[in-house]
């Protein structure tokens, strides 16, 4: 019986080293395969998601350019209008700038999010101002120079330093 079991032990200890050598081989390659697919996944994402995350930024930088108040003024006033008119016309632009620009904060953080809709709140809250410090029937052009002023006389301007965050988080994405 002894020798049963010593022949036995002869047999079965180097099949369970073989087996459990074999084990830890295949879990090893097993793990690298798994994590060459999963580099290999994200790798491929972000060449899909990088250009559309840049687009998004650059869309942003546009709605930005396009709300500051020369550029705004440049495209909507009309001779002959009212500040009253320009007034409408103006805080209808840029809700609707910024209403089309809503799907590109998927792809951007939310501190650069957040710059673009308070530079979007400060710019209507000088057209708002401005408005309100002039007469509804009075020229637009009163009320622009009045508006104009007003941005350029703010210490931080603000679309130009959320410009300039977005432009920051760009060179972040790219390194």
């Amino acid at each position: 019986m002894k020798d049963t079991l010593l022949e036995l032990i002869k047999f079965t200890l180097p099949s369970l080293v073989v087996l459990a050598t074999s084990y830890l081989i295949l879990r090893t390659f097993i793990d690298r395969e798994v994590t060459k697919s999963r580099m290999e996944l994200k790798l491929n994402n972000a060449k899909l998601v990088t250009p559309i995350r840049l687009q998004a930024y650059e869309r942003l930088v546009l709605f930005l350019e396009r709300i500051a108040p020369e550029t705004l003024f440049v495209r909507i006033f009309k001779p002959g209008m009212t500040t009253e008119m320009l007034h409408r016309a103006l805080l209808q632009v840029v809700r609707t700038e910024f209403e089309h620009n809503l799907s590109q904060q998927v792809y951007i953080s939310n501190e650069a999010w957040e710059s673009v809709k308070a530079a979007k709140e400060s710019v209507l809250r000088l057209i708002n101002t401005a408005a309100s410090s002039t007469r509804a029937k009075s020229s637009a052009q009163e009320f622009s120079k009045l508006v104009i002023e007003a941005y350029n006389s703010v210490s931080t301007n603000p679309t130009e330093s959320a410009i300039d965050l977005l432009k920051a988080e760009i060179g972040e994405q790219l390194l």
